[in-house]
């Protein structure tokens, strides 16, 4: 029934992250014309959490190995917050071109992307 989900980050220099996507972070893209570009992410997970209203959202990258992904961005120029220790996993955050910020996490947590699906 569902085949995937399609996630919007809204951008006031929306060129520069999506080249910043496509030149730093390497995600394959389509044009879906006039420039628009639909980028293919890795797998994802989804969770709700508990909320005071409804309809607030966050957008996280996850990673294998935080440490060794703090480096390559470096190297590459990016800017990475210092590593954050939660007892579910660690956490950097990178600002893309625009200045919106993006978390960046190595999960310590059972994710259903390596387990067999329950009902």
């Amino acid at each position: 029934m569902i085949v995937g989900a399609h996630t919007i980050l809204y951008s006031p220099h929306a060129e520069a992250d999506r080249a910043f996507l496509r030149d730093v972070l390497g995600f394959p893209s389509v044009d879906a014309g006039h420039g628009w570009l639909i980028f293919a992410l890795p797998p994802a997970e989804l969770a709700v959490h508990p909320g005071e209203s409804p309809g607030g959202s966050e957008f996280f990258l996850m990673c294998d190995d935080i440490e060794a992904v703090v480096r390559q961005l470096t190297e590459l120029g990016v800017a990475c917050s210092e590593l954050t220790r939660e007892r579910w996993g660690v956490i950097t955050r990178i600002t893309l071109p625009s200045g919106l910020e993006l978390g960046v996490y190595e999960p310590k947590h059972a994710s259903p992307l390596n387990a067999k699906p329950t009902r």
